[in-house]
């Protein structure tokens, strides 16, 4: 598998490559040059196989023979040792639940397969890489955790300093050794740009950096996976197609969905739900596209991005080319990315108003991000009824928003171990500006 730019100005190259670099030379992110099909026959055997299994199965379509199969199933197998609950809280309506991983959150799944992946390349290559990563939220911890204490991998994790949660923050700032954590002055788009002018300025050329944000084309392929894990265990047969309802912030995981789709997986619509950055339907109604700068900070906080980076992919893999500053420089084909998709901003009133009522109504616990995904997906089936099965994804564990849970429903969620034992460590915590300098002269002094 050979993998271009959306730029389309750099030359092709292998997934290893693809993954260890991130980001093209030209600004661009990487896209496979085909996309595999997979019969419908094939996808409903899945129901037979575990979550890693499934994992093995759609990864190799990727990656071919660049990871001998023994030791990709192993890897799997390795990443995904918890469990993929679907809550039925009405019976064509489920919550699929991808916050059981180690930092309860769904970025658990994409950062821990990379996280394997990248340690076997750089084994076999005896190298090193620095990875810089912006964070909105829960990336961040992912990835921190992922890849702790690796001695080939050291990680630069930027978070919008009064954006993120105590509890997000400590996933990230608590752990030291090979991760250091820097509270940026700013936005996370700030936190973004400052990533990407690092990989293209030539005075850190001898810096290996790397990313581990789904710019990086390694963190978004796992995201595909749990998209056929949940049509193998709720299709009754091969006519059935699930409606997604996706939380979306920078996109990658709505974008993981769609190669879901591309790849032949039976998907009626996705639902494209955003919190007050609305962008993106924005978009879909006009035509035009505007980024929201700066972003507006919603509770929803990992998704509060103005310029989701993962834009790029969505228009390529409908004919059009978006350049990382978000100008359009050939036109998608709006028709049938309308078709697919239906995008909504929810209000943080309506997010509120939407936890509340599933608590009341279900005695179910969501989460900012998890209740922008249902109340979007509630208003599409007032306007579009139908009898498909409909799935929203919880993102994170309502643990993590602890004050907002509290105030809205007066209980204290729940608090997993791991998120138990972060809160009496010590916090290791650098401050830097927006300004792309200081972040500069920061990576030269450290590293």
């Amino acid at each position: 598998m050979q993998f271009y730019s959306t730029n389309h100005n750099s030359p092709l190259i292998s997934f290893r490559e693809a993954l260890l670099k991130g980001q093209a030379p030209d600004r661009g992110l990487y896209m496979p040059e085909k996309i595999p099909q997979i019969s419908v026959q094939e996808i409903m055997s899945f129901s037979k196989l575990s979550y890693s299994e499934i994992a093995y199965k759609i990864l190799s379509y990727f990656i071919g023979e660049e990871v001998p199969s023994e030791i990709l199933m192993k890897l799997t197998k390795e990443a995904y040792n918890f469990d993929i609950p679907l809550i039925h809280l009405e019976d064509n309506k489920v919550i699929m639940r991808l916050d059981q991983g180690p930092t309860s959150s769904f970025k658990d799944f994409a950062a821990r397969m990379m996280a394997r992946l990248m340690q076997y390349y750089l084994s076999i290559d005896k190298k090193k890489l620095l990875i810089l990563i912006a964070t909105s939220g829960d990336t961040g911890g992912a990835v921190a955790d992922a890849f702790y204490n690796f001695d080939n991998i050291r990680i630069v994790v930027l978070y919008p300093e009064h954006e993120v949660s105590e509890r997000q923050r400590r996933q990230m700032t608590t752990l030291g050794k090979n991760i250091t954590a820097i509270g940026i002055e700013g936005k996370f788009d700030d936190c973004q740009a400052l990533v990407k002018e690092a990989f293209s300025d030539p005075d850190l050329a001898k810096l290996p950096l790397s990313s581990a944000n789904s710019i990086n084309f390694g963190r978004l392929l796992p995201q595909i996976v749990y998209y056929f894990y949940a049509y193998s265990r709720l299709a009754e047969d091969e006519k059935t197609e699930l409606i997604f309802s996706v939380p979306s912030g920078n996109f990658g995981d709505l974008v993981g969905g769609l190669f879901a789709k591309h790849m032949g997986l039976p998907i009626a619509k996705f639902i494209a739900a955003v919190n007050e950055n609305d962008e993106f339907p924005r978009f879909l109604e006009t035509g035009v596209y505007l980024k929201l700068m700066p972003s507006k900070n919603c509770i929803s906080n990992a998704m509060n991005i103005g310029h989701p980076s993962n834009l790029a992919r969505l228009v390529d893999l409908y004919g059009g080319l978006i350049d990382e500053k978000g100008n359009i420089q050939k036109s998608p084909n709006l028709d049938v990315i309308r078709k697919d998709i239906w995008s909504l901003s929810i209000t943080d009133e309506e997010t509120r108003a939407t936890i509340k009522n599933v608590y009341e109504k279900y005695h179910y616990i969501l989460e900012p991000h998890g209740a922008v995904g249902w109340a979007a997906l509630q208003v599409f089936l007032v306007k579009n009824p139908q009898k498909n099965p409909a799935v929203s994804i919880e993102t994170a564990d309502p643990a993590k928003f602890p004050e907002q849970i509290q105030e809205l429903l007066q209980i204290i969620p729940d608090v997993p171990k791991s998120m138990q034992d972060q809160m009496s460590k010590k916090e290791n915590i650098h401050k830097l500006s927006k300004e792309y300098i200081d972040f500069k002269e920061f990576l030269k002094k450290h590293f």
